[in-house]
Order: C-alpha cells, then structure tokens, then sequence
C-alpha cells in the first residue's frame, strides 16, 4: 500500500496500482492550473466515512510508493479518473475498467 500525502495533516493509504492513476490524473490537473475536490472513502481504521480535500496548484502533495517497480498504466482507467476530476463532483475514485469492459 502506498500512501498519499495531502498537506501537513493528511495521510491515506492507497493501492499502489490506484495510487500511480491518481499521480497522472492529478498532475495534468494541477499542470493545467485547474482546482477540484478529491474525494475518497476512508478505512474501516480512519473511522469510516469519507474525506474531500480541495487539491489546487499550490497544496503541499505527496506519493509515497510501496513496491520499486511502476505499476502498468490503464489509460482508460486514466481517462475515467480524469472525467470524473473534470465534473462538478471532483475527482472519485472509480473502478478500473477491464480490457473487455465497453467503453462508454
């Protein structure tokens, strides 16, 4: 499990796999200059629940990776992220779609 770190205060674990997703579809936000909310739902161990944070260009992130090796990267997986950080919900956590998994 990797972790991420949202400011001074904030720090989840997320699956390697996951984690390496969020990396992209955030970066080419933040490249962009764009703010969103990022949500996700948190560990029986955090309490349940969920957490949001505004992600915005000058926040304080980082991803901290269990494993050495980069995972292989699902562009669609990429481009669901990033179609649900461009909505006005934010940026939710969705399920990585299969090779055979339709498209729209």
């Amino acid at each position: 499990m990797g972790k991420f770190y949202y400011d001074a205060n904030i720090k989840v674990e997320f699956d390697d796999r996951l984690l390496a997703h969020l990396q992209l579809v955030i970066g080419a936000k933040l490249r962009r200059g764009e703010s969103f909310h990022f949500t996700w739902k948190d560990d029986i161990s955090a309490g349940s629940g969920r957490t949001i944070v505004w992600i915005h260009p000058h926040a304080s992130l980082g991803y901290k990776f269990f494993g050495g090796k980069s995972p292989s990267i699902n562009r669609r997986w990429v481009e669901e992220l990033m179609l649900s950080a461009n909505s006005a919900g934010g940026l939710h956590i969705v399920p990585e779609p299969g090779e055979d998994d339709d498209p729209r």
